[in-house]
C-alpha cells in the first residue's frame, strides 16, 4: 500500500475534480493535471450494473498510486441506496482521504456515516478520526438543514452545492447569472461560515462556453467560496489562475499578518496599518491569500 500523510481538514482546495473510479485510464494518473483534490465517483458515474467494478478498481488505484500531494476523496452512493456501506469499507481500506457523502439532507445523514467509517478504520486498522468527510446538498430540504448538516462531525470539513439535481428539485434550469441557484449558494456559504467549516460550488457542464466558466467562476470568488468542483482537466488552471491574488493583494496580505503578529506579541489588539484599524479578525483572510499565492508561484516571501 502506497503511505499517505494524514490529512489536514483545513487545506486548500480550490479545485476538485470529479472521475469515474471504473475508469483506471483516467484515475491512475489524475494527479498529473494539479488539481488540489481529485474525487473517485463511485456514484453517478458508474451504472448499477457496475458497483463491485468500479470499487475494485477504487482499491486498486488507493492502494498503489502515488497521488503525491494531491488530496483523494470518494463519492460514495446515496445512503438510499444497498451500496453505500461497501463503498465506506473499500474507501477506508484503501486509504482515502475522504468521502463525500452524496444526497445529504440531514444531520442523521453525516452521523450514520460517521459511525460507518469510524467502524471501517477500526475493522481495518486505520488510525481512527483519520478519514474525513464532505456533504453535498443536493435538494432544498438539505438547504434548509445546511447548518445542522456543517456541524453534525468534527470529520466534517466542508459542504458542496450539487446544481444537478437541486435545480430539478426546484424545477428550473441553469440561466446565465445563475439565479437560479442564488438562494442556495448564498445559503450553504452562510451555513458553512457560521459553522466554520469550507464551502464548494457545483459543476459547470458546458465544456465549450469558458466566458461563462469564467463568469460564474468570478461570481463564486465574489461570494466567497472555497473552491469548485470540476469535471474537466481544462477547468482547473482557469480557477486557480482567476483565485490567484495580484502583487497588491500579496503585499497588503503580507503587511496585515507580520502587523498582527507583532503587536500580538506586545499584547496590542487593536491598531492600524495605513491608516486603516485592524485587529486579529483580519488575520485568517490575510493568511488565505498568502495561502493562494504561494500555490499559485507568486509569493517569495517568508511567511
Amino acid at each position: 500500500m502506497i503511505p499517505r500523510p494524514k490529512p489536514e481538514k483545513f487545506r486548500l482546495r480550490r479545485t476538485m475534480m470529479f472521475m469515474n473510479a471504473q475508469k483506471p485510464g483516467l484515475i491512475k494518473d489524475a494527479y498529473i493535471y494539479g488539481a488540489d483534490s481529485i474525487m473517485l465517483d463511485l456514484e453517478d458515474a458508474v451504472a448499477e450494473n457496475q458497483k463491485d467494478s468500479a470499487r475494485f478498481s477504487l482499491y486498486h488505484a488507493l492502494t498503489t498510486i502515488d497521488y503525491g500531494d494531491t488530496e483523494v476523496i470518494v463519492r460514495i452512493n446515496g445512503l438510499d441506496t444497498p451500496h453505500w456501506k461497501e463503498d465506506i469499507r473499500v474507501a477506508v481500506a484503501g486509504g482515502a482521504d475522504g468521502i463525500r457523502i452524496a444526497k445529504t439532507e440531514t444531520a442523521d445523514d453525516v452521523k450514520t456515516v460517521e459511525a460507518a467509517v469510524l467502524e471501517a478504520e477500526r475493522e481495518f486498522g486505520v488510525e481512527e478520526g483519520r478519514t474525513l468527510l464532505m456533504a453535498a446538498i443536493e435538494s432544498p430540504k438539505g438547504v434548509l438543514n445546511a447548518y445542522e448538516i456543517c456541524t453534525a462531525s468534527d470529520r466534517l470539513f466542508g459542504v458542496a452545492i450539487s446544481g444537478g439535481d437541486y435545480r430539478k428539485c426546484m424545477q428550473v434550469k441553469p440561466v446565465p447569472g445563475g439565479i437560479e441557484m442564488l438562494g442556495a449558494r448564498a445559503n450553504l456559504l452562510i451555513a458553512a461560515r457560521a459553522a466554520g467549516v469550507q464551502c464548494f460550488d457545483t459543476v459547470f457542464t458546458d465544456l465549450d462556453d469558458e466566458a461563462g466558466f469564467r463568469a460564474e467562476m468570478q461570481q463564486n470568488k465574489d461570494m466567497g467560496f472555497d473552491g469548485k468542483s470540476l469535471i474537466n482537466p481544462r477547468q482547473i488552471q482557469i480557477v486557480h489562475e482567476m483565485l490567484a491574488p495580484t502583487q497588491k493583494e500579496i503585499a497588503q496580505a503580507e503587511a496585515i499578518v507580520r502587523t498582527i503578529r507583532e503587536n500580538a506579541a506586545k499584547g496590542i489588539g487593536v491598531f492600524t496599518l495605513n491608516g486603516k484599524m485592524l485587529d486579529v479578525a483580519f488575520l485568517p483572510g490575510a493568511e488565505r491569500v498568502i495561502q493562494l499565492a504561494k500555490a499559485s508561484g507568486l509569493y517569495k516571501g517568508d511567511l
